[in-house]
């Protein structure tokens, strides 16, 4: 076997082992840094903090959630916060719309689309140790964006 063949392999055994895998929720440590901001949130069924942005100017709301689950990455600790944007088949995402929103995650600065489901979400993925106020921060990227997405998808509805 060539140094370099064994380089990759050792290379992708590697990475095998770095996928991320579930760690302990600091659950305590994301409430702080939402009571900090005077964020109100609700902790759903599956330990999920959910928050409910109002757009009152345009009469519309949106979902968006910090992961209750870190996961270890690399010697990491990321958490995710997430939005959904629209439903795969009622908002008619297909292929073509599949990869413009991929091209679209290249150009993002913070964050990327993703499907889970029949749900498209926008992600950020985000240190644990993100600061309180950038940790708001986010949470507003991901929220105003994934509304922005589902305006353009769904036009006047409000779903998610």
């Amino acid at each position: 076997m060539t140094t370099r063949r064994f380089l990759s392999l050792s290379v992708l055994a590697g990475l095998a082992f770095a996928t991320a895998a579930p760690a302990a929720a600091e659950d305590a440590s994301v409430a702080r840094r939402l009571d900090s901001e005077g964020l109100k949130y609700e902790v759903d069924s599956d330990g999920d903090y959910k928050l409910t942005f109002n757009y009152s100017k345009e009469g519309r709301t949106q979902l968006v959630f910090v992961s209750g689950t870190a996961q270890e990455v690399g010697g990491m600790t990321i958490r995710e916060v997430f939005s959904p944007a629209a439903r795969i088949e009622k908002d008619g995402i297909d292929g073509s719309k599949a990869l413009e929103l991929m091209a679209g995650s290249a150009q993002m600065k913070l964050g990327s689309w993703e499907i889970r489901g029949d749900v498209l979400y926008f992600v950020i993925k985000v240190l644990d140790n993100a600061t309180a106020k950038e940790l708001s921060g986010m949470l507003d990227i991901a929220a105003e964006t994934a509304d922005d997405k589902e305006i353009e998808l769904s036009g006047d509805r409000d779903d998610l």
